[in-house]
């Protein structure tokens, strides 16, 4: 009668929709031509878009000051490894005092077994193999190899490297599976020069003269020392 509203149910109200985004099913008569930009208009979409119009407590766009605080730490400039420094000390043939042989044991370095050849041609050829290694990564850079060194061998390395890369990064690889274990104090070993002893490096030391930027590889026992 009349100021009575019809309602439909759930069911009827689902099926109307279908039928205005896909027409009616066989037993109506009515088909409506829809694009498809029109029937996925008729869906409802959730986050097609970033999450604008978010808002702080102060009222600021939240998205944009985020956007300003991102682009803080981004680098301007991609930095560069332009000089690598490779550090071997193995005195192949002499195993260092605070080392216990097991059998079998690792004697790989970098894929050469060191007792293969003559030591100081496997010395050769170990620090050649590493250096290919990393020539893979960074064919550009500059690299140097110190074969059983000084202290003052190590020091002239990394000064030597800082100057060729300027402003840019310096790597430094350390081997010392030749040597005694780090020390708690943030030492490694190195040798003098008649090979009768182990010589203490600070990585202090090593921090001065190599400066910064730097990045460390120290393949050694004990290097979370």
């Amino acid at each position: 009668g009349a100021g009575t509203t019809n309602e439909s149910s759930p069911s009827e109200l689902a099926k109307s929709r279908e039928n205005s985004i896909h027409g009616p099913g066989p037993s109506g008569s009515a088909v409506h031509h829809m694009t498809p930009e029109m029937q996925l208009a008729m869906y409802p979409m959730f986050l097609t878009e970033e999450r604008h119009g978010a808002r702080d407590d102060g009222g600021k766009d939240v998205s944009t000051s985020r956007e300003k605080v991102v682009s803080k730490w981004r680098m301007k400039d991609r930095m560069k490894t332009t000089s690598v420094a490779l550090v071997l000390c193995l005195n192949i043939g002499v195993d260092p005092p605070d080392v216990l042989k097991i059998s079998p044991c690792a004697r790989m370095q970098c894929w050469i077994n060191p007792l293969s050849m003559q030591p100081q041609k496997a010395l050769d050829a170990i620090g050649k193999a590493l250096q290919a290694q990393y020539e893979r990564w960074q064919p550009r850079a500059k690299y140097k190899l110190q074969l059983d060194p000084t202290v003052e061998d190590v020091k002239k390395l990394c000064l030597s490297c800082r100057r060729n890369a300027k402003n840019e990064r310096v790597l430094l690889h350390y081997n010392g599976h030749g040597v005694p274990r780090p020390t708690v104090n943030g030492e490694v070993w190195v040798f003098n020069k008649s090979y009768t002893q182990y010589i203490p490096l600070s990585i202090y030391d090593l921090q001065q003269w190599t400066g910064n930027p730097a990045i460390y590889v120290f393949d050694c026992s004990g290097a979370g020392l």
